[in-house]
């Protein structure tokens, strides 16, 4: 007698056994390659003896029929959706509807990872899966059950057996996945897919499930739909549940009790998201009592015991093509990635930043990786991580240069080992660059008409080496430069003029001393008076500043021992820029601001940002970035958002720009 139906069962249990292991408890016991060979062994006996074959078998998740289109699946209970939240207030909000709805009895919320994928609805009949649908319009979605098949962590069969069970999840896919997929359709001359949430509708939308095997999804659950034959009475039971199953549930699951737990541990995952090796684009808040939830009921469209909290950044994958290094005006190299263009918060990006040599090296990032790339609202693209499952073995190591790129002069990493700089000091013409721009922006010496293009003419004919040089141009000189009218060169020089007469403060603000800011800079100025008591301070008189500390005091003790520096400031002074501040006199009737700190945001319509943060800075305050409760009070403009949003939570008070000029007297 033959003894193929009893090791056709036995491999059966054991795929089953280690797919589970694998994938639901994250605790594999064998290698792919061993599992591989249970899988061959398997589709071997079967092929002999095909009467063994059944639907549960694992075999029969890849190598279907292509089907011929799909068919419309009617979901037993609605796939509702979810309403969004993107504020704490708006978390806060939710939770006292809730509390008002349930009659103030008490709510245990339990906060998800929201996996930005495809929703899927998968019935099981008898302990068998039946059928797998999308989520559709929440009534009736499309078959893909072919597909699903092919997903090797989704149960064909449960180890009991329900009347019925219909669990909700989400399929996505891994970006190493994607990553490998997309090197595969170039190499085929294929175009590359955009994103994992993308790719896997798409991929489940494929009439051929060998080709969506190919895809590599994967499935997390999250809920219960219709049941029959068990009794769950909360959410974390069903959970409980589904696992005890063989379903795959994501294990970044947490029960709170109150919804402050809920809004910090949301906020906890805003950064830890990107260490993860899928997208998120969000947490999901539920209440976890089933009874509680039937109280609370539904809205038209959505569950009202439910409420998603999204990231504000968005992300996307795609190839480092190259490395470049730019020079910052005190020597520091930065790394810049130049990307294949990806599309990002509306817009494309083609390059993005890699911070420093130390967070090349930290998170092992080369080029020709695949990389995440993230981008929330107007901030500068950045690269999150390099995706090192998708590497081929042509990726290279980036080594900074030995030498300047612009100048020619050495390179040395700094004491931390985090940033290689320039040595060559005003020698290098990229640091003279940046250094001017700084001094020529508008809340330094606001020089009209001394832009980026004009600097870099400039610097590279010669005419200007340091700063005291802008104020030794004439109208002679100008006009050698291309495309410099005489009218353009006369303004250019009367916009130099004027700037003799700023001051110390924002003299201080252009000078690039290292870490002095605007703030810094107009601090230092209203606590020496001159440029020569600041320049005779020693470093334990300037770390007596309320403001600064022994590392900034040495930094500014450095610069102004430094001959280079002192050279400069002297040639500045013969050149007849002003080297005093006196204290501003404040508007008439105006509030004293000495000792308050005070947040400005939003697009303002009177003031430019550096104009007002200047304003508060003459009147005694600090113009600060972020609001706390030290904070005197907020000026909103428009789109204020988040920082508006944090002070009416603090209790500080918002004031618009108009109530702003009443308080310090301007109108």
């Amino acid at each position: 007698m033959s003894k193929a139906p009893e090791r056709v069962a036995e491999l059966r249990q054991l795929i089953d056994h280690h797919n589970r292991k694998y994938y639901v408890d994250a605790q594999p016991e064998i290698s792919d390659r061993e599992f591989d060979k249970l899988l061959d062994e398997l589709k071997d006996l079967e092929a002999k003896h095909p009467e063994l074959i059944t639907p549960d078998s694992p075999s029969q998740r890849v190598g279907g029929a292509p089907i011929e289109g799909f068919v419309t699946v009617r979901h037993r209970q609605s796939m509702l959706s979810i309403d969004n939240t993107y504020k704490p207030e708006e978390l806060r909000e939710f939770d006292r509807r809730i509390k008002k709805l349930l009659s103030g009895e008490p709510v245990t919320y339990v906060v998800e990872l929201k996996i930005d994928g495809v929703a899927i609805s998968l019935s099981y009949e008898g302990g068998f899966f039946t059928v797998g649908a999308t989520r559709g319009d929440g009534e009736q979605g499309d078959d893909v059950t072919h597909n699903l098949k092919t997903i090797r962590e989704l149960p064909l069969k449960l180890p009991e057996k329900p009347k019925l069970l219909e669990a909700r999840g989400e399929v996505y896919m891994k970006r190493e996945d994607l990553a490998k997929t997309n090197r595969e359709r170039i190499a085929k001359g294929l175009e590359p897919l955009i994103n994992p949430r993308n790719s896997t509708a798409g991929s489940l939308k494929l009439l051929d499930p060998r080709e969506c095997a190919k895809r590599r999804l994967r499935l997390f659950t999250y809920a219960l739909g219709a049941l029959e034959g068990i009794d769950v009475k909360t959410h974390l039971d069903g959970l409980a549940l589904l696992k005890n199953f063989g379903f795959p549930v994501n294990p970044h699951i947490e029960p709170f009790d109150t919804i402050e737990g809920v809004i910090a541990y949301c906020d906890s995952w805003a950064t830890k998201r990107n260490d993860l090796p899928y997208d998120t684009d969000g947490m999901v808040v539920k209440v976890n009592d089933f009874e509680q939830r039937r109280r609370l009921g539904t809205t038209a469209k959505s569950p009202r015991w439910v409420v998603a909290y999204k990231f504000a950044a968005e992300q996307g994958l795609t190839k480092l093509e190259s490395i470049e290094v730019q020079v910052g005006k005190l020597g520091t190299l930065t790394p810049v990635a130049n990307l294949t263009p990806v599309k990002l918060a509306g817009t494309t990006v083609s390059r993005a930043s890699l911070h420093n040599a130390e967070f090349i090296s930290s998170k092992d990032i080369r080029v020709g990786d695949m990389v995440v790339v993230e981008k929330a609202g107007e901030i500068i693209p950045y690269v999150v991580r390099a995706e090192h499952g998708a590497r081929t073995g042509a990726e290279k190591k980036f080594e900074f240069p030995k030498t300047c790129p612009h100048c020619g002069s050495p390179v040395e990493l700094d004491k931390n080992g985090t940033f290689y700089r320039c040595t060559g000091g005003r020698n290098c013409t990229a640091q003279v660059k940046e250094i001017l721009r700084a001094f020529a922006r508008r809340s330094a010496m606001d020089i009209e008409g001394l832009g980026v293009k004009i600097i870099d003419q400039l610097v590279d004919t010669g005419l200007v080496n340091s700063i005291p040089d802008v104020y030794r141009l004439t109208l002679e000189k100008l006009l050698e430069l291309e495309r410099m009218g005489e009218k353009s060169a006369q303004n250019l020089l009367e916009g130099i003029q004027a700037t003799k007469e700023r001051g110390l403060a924002r003299l201080l603000a252009g000078m690039a001393i290292q870490h002095v800011g605007d703030s810094v800079a107009d601090l230092l100025a209203k606590e020496f008076g001159s440029m020569e008591e600041l320049m005779n301070a020693k470093a334990e008189r300037l770390s007596q500043i309320n403001g600064v500390g022994p590392v900034l005091a040495q930094s500014i003790h450095a610069y102004f021992q430094n001959s280079a520096s002192r050279k400069a400031i002297e040639e500045l002074r013969e050149l007849g820029v002003k080297m005093t501040e006196e204290k501003p006199a404040k508007p008439k009737g105006g509030a004293d601001l000495t000792g308050k700190t005070v947040v400005v945001t939003g697009s303002l319509k009177k003031y430019e940002r550096e104009e007002i943060e200047a304003l508060i800075r003459q009147l005694g305050g600090k113009a600060a970035g972020s609001v706390s409760k030290n904070t005197a009070f907020v000026v909103a403009g428009e789109k204020a958002g988040s920082k508006r949003d944090k002070a009416k939570e603090l209790g500080v008070q918002v004031m618009t720009e108009e109530e702003f000029d009443q308080f310090i007297g301007k109108k």
